[in-house]
């Protein structure tokens, strides 16, 4: 599986992915992605053999939508709950997270079965 991480999402994730071995890259991180619109980014993915890394469900899902029912290539949506923050603190949880859906998830077409969307288990901090 490959990964196209949303704006919103350090390039720092990307970059310790690809350390760990997974072909990840983000948006932030390529200045021919950066402010183009979700629907460019969607369209893109599917020849890349990505899925977009997003918590942004409100413009992908209904792309997601529109590209299944016109039996469109697609690689699905790995979905962020809404509850995990994005800042520098989330960085570690995050690559952690991403790493074991990847390593459990070696087939592009994973996210397609499941209705094209995968749900993101990220461990929450704990108190030490």
């Amino acid at each position: 599986m490959r990964l196209l991480l949303d704006e919103h999402f350090s390039p720092e994730i990307a970059r310790r992915l690809r350390d760990l071995g997974h072909d990840v890259i983000a948006v932030k991180e390529r200045t021919e992605l950066i402010a183009m619109s979700d629907s460019v980014h969607f369209a893109s993915m599917g020849d890349q053999r990505r899925a977009i890394v997003t918590q942004d469900l409100g413009d992908f899902r209904p792309l997601l939508l529109q590209a299944m029912n016109a039996g469109e290539k697609t690689y699905g949506l790995i979905c962020v709950p809404s509850n995990v923050r994005v800042r520098r603190d989330a960085i570690d949880r995050m690559v952690a997270a991403l790493d074991r859906l990847l390593t459990s998830n070696q087939d592009d077409e994973a996210a397609v079965r499941r209705g094209g969307e995968i749900w993101l288990s990220v461990a929450s901090r704990s108190s030490s």
